[in-house]
């Protein structure tokens, strides 16, 4: 469940969604991505939530800022943001941030 990050500093790409009705390829889509995230240099991993009401949030993890830009432009990426603007999302928030501490649990 939880991705296996470093020990910081490293990078949190924080992406809020809401979808639109039904799936028209979402669900691969999003397979595909996950999948294509993790080969790419720099990725550390990614955590990612929806509720019934098609609200949801991803968290993926980036050793460096170079990486995410990278990420950004890689082709099939930019084909499935181009389709979660025009197809897939009501509405999205994209948030990074750079994770400077980091400590879990059992305590």
């Amino acid at each position: 469940m939880f991705a296996p990050t470093p020990p910081p500093p490293y990078y949190a790409v924080i992406f809020s969604s809401t979808r639109t009705e039904g799936d028209d390829g979402y669900e691969a889509m999003a397979e595909r991505m996950l999948s294509l995230a993790a080969r790419q240099p720099g990725y550390l991993g990614a955590e990612s939530v929806r509720n019934a009401a098609g609200e949801g949030i991803t968290v993926s993890y980036w050793r460096d800022e170079a990486s995410i830009a990278a990420w950004k432009q890689q082709a099939e990426h930019l084909q499935a943001q181009h389709l979660g603007r025009t197809r897939w999302y009501a509405g999205y928030q994209l948030r990074i941030a750079r994770v400077e501490r980091a400590h879990g649990g059992p305590p």
